[in-house]
């Protein structure tokens, strides 16, 4: 074969090679199809079988394919060893995707996972896949975990995959509290806090039979954790009034808990709010509540107590005549952590209704360790559940649910003078957004290159019209600003939203908050994180 002759066949070979692929680039673009995968900022937590990693969305506008393999990597993640198995399936309803489902358990993960399909027909429209996966109970609460699709071949040759949500990574947690776990219907208003032991201790609503408030069967549960939170003891009933005075359970409820830790003689206060008849009624409404102190007509303020670091309590002591004004329709506990002031004071954040029915936040504290109690004056009216954290210079600050405001933003104020005396922070009712709901604000104080610092963590769902995009800020000026680069988007989806912060130790954080996961999730944070991230 001469050269001229051979550069004539190799021209045509080039020829046909480049019509081949013309060919199935126009064919791709003739079936139009169009690959998108994306995942939801949320958590991945323990005991959910089913915790959603990625969504593969397959749209086919005018032909129907075949699917012959997809391939998922799993590398973006900090270790495989967190992950117990994970399962692809389908979602659509023209044809069945059953059989084609796939699970990899733990022996056979590894970061590249591959499926071979036998011509799986792709029909017109959108065809959904779902990547998900089951944790270990061992896996890290400090891990992330990713997935991504790096590649799916049809009849139409290589497709292309648009990564609509490259830089997300899921979070690892744990379903502390899920529906129907021990039989109850729901789990809410959780709060939390560290003992002097270290031990974590959350306690919430059991809503036994549905979801809605008081006055219904309702009582305080709790959950215990030596280790940090990575496991979790049986949930304890540590406050339940029975059938007391003869009234069935559903006319006894329970809610709204606060719980306070004094580090100096360990002992744990937990307090809720008490209804005795009134079916059908609430305590922040009307008559569900009353001025004076009788039961049944005034909602009732309960207080128990642990010595043994949370794991037994002693029955509920009614404190409502020590503690309620006479003349307001409610006193209650604020469903949160309680805190103590470097002088050893104990406070618990508060909330009540004046004699005009109007909702206020305010503060209980005690300056002989749990033996007697004051309660300070209104703070805010037209407020409700409220934090508080110590400032440097001696005073608090009471972070606060507003009622009563149509631009939805957090209501802060201070006092000096533990409640006599209370005045607006600059930051009041404009530096915060929310959907009228409980927030947490938690004082973190470290050591960095050797000097004392401090920082404020608020956690609420970022928003004003639902409780959505939970998130957690941080402010390095003692709240005067929550710098937009340290906002860390938790969980985008929906849930009741309340949530409670905790220090755990020198170097972590702990977190309740009801998400879109579980009824009520935890998640564990590293200081450095905080310090040093500066995007989600």
């Amino acid at each position: 074969m001469t050269e001229k002759t051979m550069l004539r066949v190799l021209t045509a070979v080039c020829c046909l090679l480049a019509l081949n692929c013309w060919q199935s680039a126009s064919l791709a673009a003739q079936d139009g199809i169009a690959v998108h995968t994306h995942q939801r900022v949320h958590p991945v937590l323990i005991r959910n079988t089913d915790n959603r990693l990625l969504t593969v969305e397959i749209n086919i506008p005018n032909a129907v394919l075949q699917l012959k393999s997809l391939r998922f990597d799993l590398s973006g993640g900090d270790d495989l060893a967190d992950l117990a198995s994970v399962t692809m399936s389908f979602q659509g309803d023209k044809i069945e995707f059953e059989d084609h489902s796939w699970t990899a358990e733990d022996a056979t993960l590894s970061n590249q996972l591959s499926y071979t399909f036998n011509d799986l027909d792709l029909p017109q429209g959108i065809t959904t896949i779902w990547l998900t996966c089951q944790l270990k109970p061992t896996a890290n609460l400090l891990h992330k975990v990713d997935a991504s699709c790096i590649q799916m071949i049809t009849s139409s040759g290589d497709t292309k995959i648009e990564d609509d949500t490259p830089d997300v990574r899921k979070r690892i947690g744990y379903a502390l509290r899920r529906h129907m776990d021990d039989n109850v219907h729901t789990y809410r208003i959780p709060a939390l806090t560290t003992t002097a032991k270290g031990t974590l201790l959350a306690v919430y609503d059991i809503r036994r039979n549905q979801g809605r408030d008081l006055q219904e069967d309702i009582d305080i549960g709790l959950s215990r954790s030596t280790d940090g939170g990575q496991t979790w003891e049986p949930m304890q009933v540590i406050m339940d009034m029975g059938t007391y005075g003869g009234l069935p359970e559903e006319q006894n409820g329970c809610s709204d808990p606060g719980i306070l830790v004094d580090p100096k003689t360990g002992k744990i206060f937990c307090a809720a709010v008490w209804m005795w008849g009134k079916p059908g009624m609430h305590q922040w409404d009307g008559e569900g509540s009353e001025a004076g102190f009788e039961i049944g007509k005034a909602a009732q303020f309960l207080m128990v107590e642990s010595r043994s670091d949370g794991r037994r309590w002693s029955r509920p002591r009614n404190m409502t005549r020590e503690l309620k004004r006479e003349e307001w329709v409610l006193f209650a506990p604020s469903p949160q952590g309680g805190i103590v002031l470097k002088d050893g004071t104990l406070v618990m954040p508060s909330q009540g209704r004046d004699k005009a029915g109007t909702a206020f936040s305010n503060i209980m504290y005690s300056k002989d360790h749990g033996r007697s109690w004051t309660v300070s004056n209104p703070a805010f009216v037209g407020s409700s559940e409220c934090q508080a954290v110590q400032l440097d210079d001696g005073s608090l600050m009471l972070n606060m649910r507003t009622e009563r405001s149509l631009a939805r933003l957090r209501s802060v104020v201070t006092t000096a003078d533990l409640g006599e005396t209370w005045t607006h922070h600059a930051t009041h009712q404009k530096a915060l957004i929310e959907p009228n709901c409980n927030g947490s604000l938690l004082r973190f104080d470290y050591v960095e290159n050797g000097k004392a610092q401090h920082l404020l963590i608020f956690v609420n769902p970022h928003s004003q019209e639902r409780r959505d995009h939970h998130t957690l800020k941080i402010s390095f000026d003692e709240g005067m600003s929550w710098p937009e680069e340290y906002h860390l988007l938790l969980d985008v989806g929906g849930g009741a939203g309340y949530p409670s912060l905790t220090r755990i130790d020198d170097q972590h954080i702990g977190l309740v908050y009801e998400g879109s996961q579980a009824h009520v999730v935890f998640e564990k944070f590293s200081l450095d994180e905080l310090l040093h991230r500066t995007k989600n």
